[in-house]
């Protein structure tokens, strides 16, 4: 293995090694600390590759945050960079939540913890709703995209019905709207923006969601 090759899986490690530790609260409240390290920070891939990533990762099994490591890492360097990325993103929070479950065992019961879960879960919902925000604005490009949004939340809240048919009900309208579209002659049914946007670079902890590493 070249020293370019491993330079990149150091960078990967420790791209996500420093995400996991800084975040706590859900798979997908940690979704905006990692977009702001892959395209804005490091600048490895554009915002839309990055949307398309985060919505296989929705619909695979298992924990949002270790699938899209997973997938990024491969992105970037293969199986390498899958298994350098899901170990950077696992390790720290293996250890943070052994800790954290001890702690939690013997203060559960004091006023003050309690308070600071219910903190922790409004914070936890304004976070998810960030992310939801982030990807609609590259996911939802039409009138077809945003009645599947919509209908997809309608009938999560009020129909108790398994999200993997929802996700195969999405991947139909998707199937269909691309298939029509180009029959009418467009070309490219879905454009895509060139590079990712711009952004400053900081690693600083208060730049950083209440999320976890999972």
């Amino acid at each position: 293995m070249s020293m370019n090759n491993l330079r990149q899986l150091r960078s990967i490690f420790w791209t996500f090694l420093r995400i996991s530790p800084l975040t706590f609260g859900g798979g997908y409240a940690m979704l905006p600390a990692i977009q702001r390290e892959i395209v804005v920070t490091n600048k490895w891939m554009s915002d839309d590759e990055m949307s398309e990533l985060l919505a296989i990762s929705g619909a695979a099994p298992g924990g949002v945050g270790v699938n899209v490591s997973a997938l990024v890492g491969y992105h970037l360097a293969g199986i390498r960079g899958a298994v350098a990325a899901v170990i950077g993103i696992t390790l720290p929070t293996f250890f943070i939540v052994m800790m954290l479950s001890m702690i939690y065992t013997f203060l559960q019961n004091y006023p003050k913890m309690q308070a600071i879960m219910e903190g922790i879960h409004a914070a936890i919902v304004g976070l998810i709703a960030a992310a939801a925000f982030k990807m609609a604005k590259s996911s939802i490009i039409d009138k077809m995209t945003l009645f599947a949004a919509v209908s997809t939340v309608v009938v999560l809240l009020f129909i108790p019905i398994s999200p993997i048919l929802i996700i195969l009900f999405g991947l139909l309208i998707g199937i269909t709207v691309v298939f029509l579209k180009q029959k009418w002659g467009m070309k490219d049914p879905i454009p895509r923006k060139e590079g990712a946007q711009p952004g400053a670079k900081s690693n600083r902890a208060a730049d950083y969601f209440i999320a976890d590493g999972i």
